[in-house]
């Protein structure tokens, strides 16, 4: 494959160049195999005509894609911040309660600490200030529940 059509693919790709003002944020919402939620968040030059090899990758697994809202009311836009449990206890993560964090909960071997959006700086920064080496940091959609994972079916343990 010729140089140049490698380079030109790579600029479409991370949005240089000519195409960059066509880029569209997509959102596309769906179920996946065993009714698994799914929200698919990513950026399209051409959304609609996609739609139904979007419809197909969904179906090719045994899931289906949704209608818009049909899936989105379940998740909420949260910071999300991952700190190692082997390194940390829950006392050294008390600054992000003060700068106000929503929770801290334990999820196998790491700290996920929830905020509204607008607050992860905030939060982040009083973590790193505390000498809390941050795994992860990102704005993401959070599952109001989470799936029963000790498999006895009590819903209360993950929710």
């Amino acid at each position: 494959m010729p140089k140049d059509n490698i380079e030109r693919a790579i600029a479409k790709g991370t949005g240089e160049g000519a195409d960059a003002d066509a880029l569209e944020a997509v959102l596309y919402e769906g179920y996946g195999p065993g009714g698994v939620a799914l929200l698919v968040d990513g950026a399209d030059r051409q959304p609609q005509p996609h739609r139904l090899g979007d419809r197909y990758l969904f179906t090719k697994q045994g899931g289906n894609l949704g209608e818009p809202g049909s899936v989105a009311y379940l998740f909420d836009k949260r910071g999300v911040i991952v700190v190692d449990a082997n390194r940390y206890e829950e006392d050294d993560l008390l600054p992000a309660i003060e700068a106000g964090a929503l929770d801290v909960a334990v999820d196998d071997d790491v700290f996920e600490i929830l905020t509204e959006p607008g607050d992860l700086p905030a939060v982040r920064a009083a973590l790193e200030q505390a000498g809390v080496e941050l795994e992860s940091s990102e704005q993401a959609q959070h599952p109001d529940a989470r799936p029963d994972r000790r498999g006895d079916g009590d819903p209360s343990c993950c929710a």
